[in-house]
């Protein structure tokens, strides 16, 4: 068997001795890389993979936040909407009420100035009838003088007016 065996090892051309040191080279050069190269590789990469991670969940926080802004503007906006539409209805009901002051007063205004004006047709009247009243008199004195003949006394002149006048107010 040792024949075949060197045979074997004649034909591949493989030392155990040989195959045993380059395994024992391997494993120090891959202790000895695990140790220079691998670690601080990892490293890094765990570094660079911890900050893709951070920066993914910032920009989640980000969005968290941006949504929940967006909801609180939303509300804001509907309260805000809210509010102008009860202004502008305490701004009409305001607007009826002054409407209603004003015609309130409107027409108080319209009765006092037919009040003024009735109480100055009345004096308008009573004037016109003293500028008739004195017209007639004039008139009647005249007449009165004409048919009796002679003069008549301030008195008796008031006298006949005032039953002239008691005449025309009845007929």
């Amino acid at each position: 068997m040792k024949v075949v065996f060197d045979a074997f090892e004649s034909f591949v051309g493989v030392n155990v001795w040989t195959m045993l040191f380059a395994w024992c080279n391997l494993l120090i050069i891959y202790l000895f890389l695990k140790k220079i190269l691998f670690v601080p590789v990892k490293k890094m990469i765990d570094s660079r993979q911890k900050e893709v991670d951070d920066m993914y969940s910032t920009a989640e926080a980000a969005e968290n936040d941006a949504k929940a802004m967006k909801a609180e503007y939303e509300k804001k906006l509907e309260s805000a909407n809210e509010e102008s539409e009860e202004i502008l209805r305490t701004a009409q009901r305001r607007a009826l009420l002054k409407e209603e002051e004003i015609l309130k007063e409107a027409s108080v205004e319209a009765a006092r100035i037919r009040e003024r004006a009735d109480e100055e047709i009345a004096l308008e009247k009573k004037r016109m009838l003293g500028e008739i009243k004195d017209e007639v008199s004039g008139m009647a004195i005249d007449i009165a003088s004409a048919v009796i003949g002679r003069e008549v006394s301030p008195s008796e002149h008031e006298k006949f007016i005032d039953n002239f006048i008691d005449e025309l107010g009845t007929n």
